[in-house]
């Protein structure tokens, strides 16, 4: 545009001028210059056509150009719906009963499973079993297997206490905790049916379910290398006011490598409320 303004200039304004003037000079010269605008002119106005064309292919191009696809994590079907929005941006998606957030499957006090949720993709067939070890989705099921063998190469013995767990069977279990402790203390460690992460099969219990396991080989070794194989510590210490559950050194949760590695934080684990800024409340 700038050639196209200095030509405008030119052929527009100056050269009408000295062909102005050049009428009181000699008729060679005056002529000459004739020659010159006549010229200049005919070549400004195909340089105005060539930039018209140009603009409209360009249009044409930038017209016919394919919407770029938009990707996220998050899974979008007709049916899903967004519940909410969290105040990081983290979306919440309701599919089916289930919330996920960037593509994470959430299960707390807030955020509950279908009683009839039976998880799918699993190393064992998780359909019509209460309890069952190896019915864990099959990246949590093979990223423990060779989290337990690296940890036997140093002598460390690990195991799967419980892993899938029905929504029947946590009913009973919670149950049996109200029944002996109370409800106020139950919800401390024990989830209410259809609020427990074991129903997923992306959780599990290493070992011995006390807190005497932190202070054993094995449960230091997990705390310390668990994130590598993409499983996150999902009830640290000193977080009960943020998950609404006890410190429980055993229970482990896969989420994959990248945002284990995160929330491991050098040690100083982040829970996944804190993360996506979640509450995890009962509504009563």
């Amino acid at each position: 545009m700038k050639v196209f303004n200095i030509l405008l200039y030119i052929f527009g304004i100056t050269l009408p001028i000295i062909l102005l003037i050049s009428s009181f000079i000699k008729p060679t010269i005056r002529k000459i210059i004739k020659n010159i605008f006549i010229a200049g002119t005919i070549f400004a106005c195909f340089y105005i056509l060539k930039l018209g064309g140009d603009h409209l292919m360009n249009k044409d191009i930038i017209d016919s150009k394919e919407p770029e696809e938009i990707t996220t994590n998050e899974i979008k079907t007709s049916e899903e719906k967004v519940s909410t929005t969290t105040m990081d941006e983290h979306k919440i998606i309701n599919k089916d009963g289930l919330y996920y957030i960037d593509g994470y499957l959430i299960v707390n006090k807030t955020y509950p499973l279908p009683d009839d949720y039976v998880p799918t993709n699993t190393y064992k067939d998780a359909t019509g079993q209460d309890y069952c070890p190896t019915c864990l989705d099959i990246d949590t099921y093979e990223s423990y297997k060779l989290m337990e063998a690296d940890a036997e190469a140093l002598g460390l013995n690990l195991w799967i206490q419980s892993g899938y767990r029905s929504y029947n069977l946590q009913t009973r279990l919670y149950n049996d905790y109200v029944s002996r402790d109370g409800k106020t203390l139950a919800d401390t460690y024990s989830a209410r049916p259809g609020h427990s992460e074991h129903q997923t099969g992306l959780a599990f219990d290493l070992n011995t379910i006390t807190d005497s396991f932190a202070y054993t080989d094995e449960g230091k070794w997990v705390d310390m290398n668990a994130y590598k194989y993409g499983f996150i510590l999902r009830y640290p210490k000193s977080k009960e006011e943020i998950t609404g559950y006890k410190y429980e050194p055993w229970h482990l949760r896969y989420v994959g490598k990248e945002l284990a590695e995160k929330l491991y934080n050098n040690g100083d684990w982040i829970t996944l409320e804190e993360y996506f800024n979640l509450t995890s409340t009962y509504s009563d």
